[in-house]
């Protein structure tokens, strides 16, 4: 059962105390007037007072009992709200007679919710404290809060347990408040710029939009399989079709792939479409759009990353296969032939699967000697078509696409291109993708007739660009672990895990 822990039957005891003595340990008549941030903030100047006490001033806070240090006549008490911590004192003289000894020593524990009423004062050691001339108990915990909250056990209950993690840790708090921050200033910045935010569907009748492994669900009242949005692309396209020119959405994808520290099969990114434009116009709003974030949440230009410290005032822009020999170190040689390239990879131990063309053996190279190195702010530029299904190609060298990622401590942080819109050409890139899937790749692109049929009747010169929330996050608050800046990150079976515990 889940309440048969000691600890917890004994604090359902006191609940039930608290009962019979006429308090309801659950009560719902909160009178709070005030936050913890705006009480101490308003009484800042009661430190310089002769007496260091004010008792005109009247507040009511609220909060999690968060430290408890009964004594005979007098207790204090640290409570904490949302927006911060407040020592409060209390004592047997300014309570109800009976009340402090029988109801608060006896029945009153760390992880309780309480509300207090009383004047601002400054202890003797200098701290803003609240004295109590009322209390009452809001919610009573029966579960003991955790003693300790660190290491490596610890950190899964942090993700399986986000409400202890969130009680237990401010610091946790502060990053997914910035979290919301990052998506606010996101919607306003896009807003400001012109451009209309729209919903397109979560389930898709084809898994399109970018090159991944969907997850599939049955749609019961239609008779059909859906896959759940791997990207929100074909239809933002269609938008443009339609004769919208900027449009974004901040979205939920769902990729049933892998899970390390920058993947979750679930995630959060922004994708904007803008008509008349071309990738190099979106080269420029990223820029942009860092500056403007930058500037909203306060942050330094030299930004700290782990070990390394990334230079936000340092952009710059090098085309993929320039950037095998320049920063991967890769002979220039090697990287336009794919024989070459086959022998070069297979000469530093990894494995090439079979069928690989130039284009993905070009992107193969970028990922193992590349990726890595790029720390401040780098778009990679001209990629190959081959690994480009929905990009422009170059109308010079038609080998390659108008496109460009953006990678930002080693990781890629968004994806951008000048939009493909000749229908023969998408028609045929998706057969293409098609006969990749046929040989065994199964994260190449679906056809899509009707975005093909959507783009016969013409869609403006566009570009397109993908922004990951979650990597962003990571990157802004300082996280290596995707989990960390997800509040319910997925996880394993309690009981898988335990078996592989026991296993190893």
């Amino acid at each position: 059962m889940i309440f048969e822990n000691k600890y917890i039957q004994q604090r359902i005891e006191k609940a039930n105390t608290l009962k019979d003595a006429g308090y309801n340990p659950y009560a719902n008549d909160s009178k709070r007037n005030t936050t913890i941030e705006k009480y101490l903030n308003v009484n800042s100047d009661v430190a310089e007072m002769e007496n260091k006490r004010d008792e005109k001033r009247h507040y009511i806070v609220s909060g999690r009992i968060k430290f408890l240090r009964i004594m005979g006549k007098a207790s204090f008490v640290k409570i904490e709200d949302e927006s911060g911590m407040l020592q409060v004192y209390i004592t047997r003289d300014n309570l109800p007679e009976g009340f402090y000894n029988e109801i608060f020593k006896k029945n009153i524990e760390v992880g309780d919710i309480i509300e207090v009423g009383g004047f601002p004062f400054v202890t003797g050691k200098g701290e803003l404290s609240l004295h109590v001339d009322s209390f009452k108990l809001l919610t009573k915990a029966i579960s003991p809060l955790p003693e300790k909250f660190h290491g490596i056990t610890d950190k899964e209950i942090r993700y399986r347990k986000r409400y202890l993690d969130l009680i237990m840790n401010a610091e946790v708090r502060k990053t997914f408040q910035i979290r919301s921050r990052v998506i606010s200033l996101t919607r306003r910045f896009f807003e400001d710029k012109g451009f209309l935010e729209v919903e397109t569907p979560m389930m898709h009748p084809i898994a399109g939009g970018a090159n991944a492994k969907p997850f599939v669900t049955h749609h019961n009242a239609l008779g059909v399989d859906r896959y759940l949005r791997i990207a929100p692309e074909l239809y933002l396209k269609r938008l443009i079709v339609g004769g919208f020119e900027a449009v974004f959405e901040i979205n939920r994808n769902f990729r049933n792939e892998g899970m390390d520290a920058t993947h979750n099969p679930e995630f959060t990114s922004i994708e904007f479409y803008w008509a008349y434009k071309t990738y190099k116009d979106l080269i420029e709003i990223t820029k942009e759009y860092f500056q403007y974030l930058f500037e909203h949440l306060n942050l330094p230009t030299l930004l700290p990353y782990g070990d390394l410290e990334v230079n936000f005032a340092n952009f710059q822009e090098i085309p993929l296969i320039e950037s095998l020999t320049t920063v991967g170190g890769v002979p220039a040689d090697v990287t336009k032939d794919k024989e070459r390239i086959i022998a070069y990879l297979n000469e530093k131990g990894i494995t090439v699967k079979p069928g690989m063309n130039l284009g993905q053996l070009q992107g193969e190279l970028f990922d193992e000697f590349v990726e890595k190195k790029l720390i401040d702010p780098t778009f990679i530029t001209e990629y190959p078509v081959e690994i480009s299904p929905l990009a422009r190609r170059n109308d010079e060298h038609p080998e390659i696409t108008e496109r460009f990622e953006l990678f930002i401590a080693g990781r890629e942080i968004a994806n951008a291109f000048s939009e493909l819109n000749d229908p023969i050409d998408q028609l045929a890139r998706f057969e293409g993708q098609m006969a990749a899937k046929e040989s065994g790749d199964d994260e190449a692109h679906e056809m899509d007739s009707d975005f093909v049929e959507a783009l016969s009747y013409g869609m403006a010169p566009t570009a397109g660009q993908g922004i990951g929330i979650d990597r962003l996050v990571m990157l802004l608050t300082n996280e290596h672990s995707i989990r960390d800046v997800l509040l319910f990150p997925a996880m394993k079976p309690v009981q898988e895990e335990n078996t592989k515990e026991d296993e190893e």
